[in-house]
């Protein structure tokens, strides 16, 4: 009989820890899942009896908090953000109707407490079949809201997008794209979002995060991955000397310098070095360069910083493009490149590259950071729902660059500021890197332009990346300044604000 017994008591045990995996799995980790699938309108409506929790600021600012609910017995938890469309691009949405986007779905297994420990996920078991209200956990994210204001302001009725970096750690201080949207209007008023339209960006979607969605033409920004490939590889030093005409010959066609409009043609350096033709932005010299690199060559080194991949970002990968040489929408292959590309025009930015900003802003921070590549992240720290903390540990993605390559890079880039075309980024007492970019679209169309940068060059804070569509100037004198700006916001702060 004794025996008997045990058999049933072993029995019921195991059917007992059975249901508990099971019920752990269904109700814990495999939850986003479903919850993401678009016809699970059961999931949907439970996930908002959730107390979803908070979104912050690094300064601990309320970016996204819930509005209560009561209806017919049960309480609900619906999404409110606080500060409108300041941090959009970064926070999203979370919505009945429409989803979520940004942080809210990339992060919502903190958001809704399904990234808890075992013994968290048997506890959330006992709270669902108890009734007990399940709440998620706090994120902290690494936003520094004056610069955010700051970029938003200067950015102002632009169509373009700015996104600033930690060097030393990834962590993403500023992210803006314009025009944006009011996430309080998605769930009841998507109508105002599709109304949104700034004059210079006219059949744009303000839903579209132009930091790292936005594929635009480099321009001479990517002299930055050229110099990287050309001192790097040992082909070239800063006094190597090059002649320049006003042009180089590529596929035996003249590729001219860039050309203001009250030029009557492009301006010819004659006898200087690379660093020099750096300084001034000269396209011969880098067309010259592509020429003796090759495409494999140059690839490869824009591909040791992150271009021809997803980037390594804690956003959805459906808000992430990827930077590289594309044939009308598609993404060459590498094997595809010789066939396709144009290393001259390719080494100063043209021909068939297409970047975000976020993939800039990335090659900017790895030379600031002596050539470390660390991985872009906007959460810094979450806190559970029972007080535990986790901490997002920096981690870095590899060393596109040698150490020594990245010092000769940075000298390069500050006498851009310091007397080159990027003289309108300088900030009075502090030594400041950077690089002009002006993409030109065709005759007679606007430019796209932009600045990459990071300060102080002797210490580096921040590296940011700026670009702005349709454009009439040049990257020295309209993206510059904005970039200035957000580096100024930045450097006043505290270092490392993460409280």
């Amino acid at each position: 009989m004794n025996a008997r017994i045990r058999l049933a008591a072993l029995a019921s045990l195991t059917m007992l820890v059975a249901l508990i995996v099971a019920s752990t799995y269904w109700q814990a980790w495999a939850a986003p899942d479903l919850a993401n699938k678009s016809d699970n309108s059961i999931q949907q409506i439970s996930e908002f009896t959730i107390d979803r929790g908070r979104i912050f600021a690094a300064d601990g600012t309320t970016l996204a908090k819930n509005r209560i609910v009561h209806n017919s017995g049960r309480t609900y938890y619906f999404r409110r953000y606080p500060l409108g469309s300041l941090t959009a691009a970064a926070v999203g949405y979370a919505t009945q109707t429409r989803s979520r986007a940004g942080l809210e779905l990339s992060a919502n297994d903190y958001l809704t407490g399904a990234d808890q420990t075992l013994a968290g996920a048997i506890k959330q078991i006992g709270d669902r079949l108890l009734g007990t209200t399940i709440r998620g956990s706090d994120v902290y994210t690494s936003l520094n809201l004056e610069a955010q204001r700051i970029a938003t302001q200067a950015l102002g009725s632009n169509c373009g997008a700015a996104i600033a970096i930690e060097p030393s750690t990834g962590r993403v201080l500023a992210l803006v794209t314009k025009p944006t949207y009011n996430p309080n209007d998605v769930e009841g008023h998507y109508d105002r979002i599709l109304r949104i339209n700034s004059p210079s960006c006219k059949g744009s979607s303000a839903l579209l995060d132009r930091a790292t969605q936005g594929l635009y033409p480099p321009g001479s920004a990517f002299k930055v991955v050229t110099a990287a490939a050309a001192l790097d590889s040992g082909r070239f030093t800063p006094s190597s000397i090059f002649h320049d005409p006003g042009y180089c010959i590529e596929y035996g066609q003249k590729v001219n310098n860039y050309t203001n409009p009250d030029q009557l043609g492009p301006e010819a350096f004659g006898t200087l070095s690379l660093a020099t033709g750096f300084q001034n932005s000269v396209n011969s010299v880098f067309c010259n360069i592509g020429k003796a690199l090759l495409m494999p060559t140059l690839m490869n080194y824009a591909r040791r910083f992150g271009f021809d991949q997803t980037p390594s970002i804690d956003l959805p990968s459906n808000a992430l493009a990827i930077s590289g040489l594309y044939k009308g929408t598609r993404l060459l292959s590498p094997r595809e490149e010789n066939q396709y590309g144009d290393p001259g025009r390719t080494a100063f930015g043209q021909s068939l590259l297409l970047v975000t900003p976020l993939q800039m802003a990335m090659v900017a921070a790895t030379v600031a950071n002596n050539g470390k590549e660390m991985q872009p992240h906007l959460v810094d720290r979450v806190r559970r729902s029972n007080g535990d903390i986790v901490r997002i540990k920096p981690q870095m993605l590899g060393q596109p660059i040698k150490p020594e390559t990245a010092i000769e890079l940075t000298q390069m880039m500050e006498s851009v500021v310091s007397g080159g075309t990027g003289t309108a980024a300088a900030i009075p007492g502090v030594r400041v890197a950077g690089k002009t970019g002006t993409a030109e679209n065709g005759i007679g169309q606007p430019n796209t332009t932009w600045f990459i940068s990071f300060a102080p060059a002797d210490a580096p804070r921040v590296a940011v990346a700026v670009v702005l569509q349709n454009q009439t100037g040049t990257g020295g004198t309209t993206a510059a300044p904005i970039a200035r700006e957000i580096m100024q916001a930045i450097l006043s702060s505290a270092p490392n604000s993460n409280s």
